[in-house]
């Protein structure tokens, strides 16, 4: 059986229908949506735990320590929530591209 993993990421203009994807090596699934809230966050979170039973969610850096939370209170205690951070010069690189994009 894969281990199955989630990855959910923000942006403004995000259709969490059809900003999707899947990967499968055999051992390993990878499905990655974009959502453009919190509230989405949650929703797509919560259907995937269902349907596909994820293992665990990694969340990019956008989401706040409270969302953090507020996802994994809403995945429960069986589910490994993550998120992704950088260090201070990556963070500069990716705020240039972020401020361009005025996100």
């Amino acid at each position: 059986m894969a281990f199955k993993e989630l990855i959910i990421s923000y942006a403004p203009d995000a259709d969490k229908e059809k900003h999707r994807s899947f990967i499968d090596t055999g051992k390993y699934q990878q499905y990655s949506v974009v959502v453009k809230n919190q509230a989405e966050a949650i929703e797509v979170s919560k259907e995937f735990i269902q349907k596909k039973n994820i293992e665990k969610i990694a969340l990019c850096p956008g989401f706040t320590h409270e969302d953090v939370a507020a996802i994994s209170k809403a995945a429960g205690n069986n589910i490994g929530v993550s998120v992704g951070r950088a260090d201070g010069p990556s963070n500069m690189i990716t705020a240039k591209g972020l401020k361009r994009e005025n996100m």
